[in-house]
């Protein structure tokens, strides 16, 4: 190694939000490992960024939640048990860069992830409070009409996104989950 260069014998890692459900954060919780829906989950990609004129990694960040967020209505609609709360959930996560694929046939912030998003890797979960329900029920109703392009329907799913997602730490993971 010489001196000035930095050396490290981990793969550079790559922050992604992955969409899931509450579901999905008990089986992360339980398994130690969470297996984003076709392996798809969001990121800040160099696409991202040139879709923006300003804003820093932070500001970025946040389009690249609020998309993971959308995508988790789509989620919900899918989910049949009924038995949890019906409430948005991003797990965010650094994973190895070699394991994301870059796909902006899809959208600036979409990237692929090789294999399950474990634990380890897990910075924070990202959740919808209670008062959010109602909002996130018609939401996951209106997702297919909003994306056709339905006025109502598109601002019904943005009532749902106006919703502010509470933050938690993998380590209150499961008491979020025991006072559901």
């Amino acid at each position: 190694m010489t001196a000035g260069s930095a050396h490290s014998d981990y793969p550079p890692t790559v922050r992604v939000y992955a969409p899931a459900t509450l579901a999905m954060l008990q089986r992360l919780v339980a398994d130690g490992s969470l297996r984003p829906a076709n392996g798809t989950v969001f990121a800040v990609t160099p696409t991202l960024r040139e879709g923006y004129a300003e804003g820093d990694d932070e500001e970025l960040a946040e389009v690249a939640r609020r998309e993971a967020a959308l995508a988790s209505l789509r989620l919900l609609g899918h989910e049949s048990d009924g038995e949890l709360p019906p409430r948005r959930v991003v797990v965010e996560a650094e994973v190895a860069d070699a394991a994301t694929t870059l796909r902006p046939d899809l959208d600036d912030a979409v990237v692929r992830v090789a294999g399950d998003i474990t634990l380890s890797t897990v910075i924070a979960a990202y959740v919808d409070n209670q008062a959010a329900e109602s909002a996130v029920e018609a939401a996951v109703d209106a997702i297919d009409d909003a994306d056709l392009g339905d006025e109502d329907a598109e601002l019904t799913v943005g009532d749902a996104q106006d919703h502010e997602l509470a933050w938690y730490a993998p380590q209150e993971f499961p008491f979020l989950l025991d006072l559901l």
